[in-house]
């Protein structure tokens, strides 16, 4: 599981899956994206989570596109914590949250 938790770890990944390129896609990094347009925008970050300041920094740039976005940091959780519902109650809420964001903009 080291491979996944430290800087190291997320360089190789990231060697392993754009391989020789020496021009990296502007797709890979969400935050360079054009967000105008965008339908609603919901997400799920815990605390712990490696990707939290990304997280943020995407919600800042989603809200300067003028998109509705739902950024929600939860306490103690970890990367991808919502796998654990059915057994932390956390997970269960958050999922819950998802079917009410759905709901509320898809219909």
């Amino acid at each position: 599981m080291d491979f996944m938790c430290n800087l190291k770890g997320c360089e190789i990944n990231a060697e392993r899956y754009l391989g020789n390129l020496t021009i990296k896609p502007p797709i890979l990094s969400p935050i360079r994206q054009n967000f105008n347009g965008f339908p609603s925008l919901l997400i799920q970050v815990g605390d712990h989570e490696i990707l939290l300041s990304d997280s943020t920094r995407l919600a800042e740039r989603v809200r300067e596109a003028e998109v509705n976005v739902t950024l929600e940091v939860w306490d103690d959780m970890w990367h991808a914590f919502q796998l654990f519902a059915g057994f932390v109650p956390e997970a269960n809420q958050a999922i819950d949250n998802i079917g009410k964001f759905i709901n509320e903009n898809i219909g």
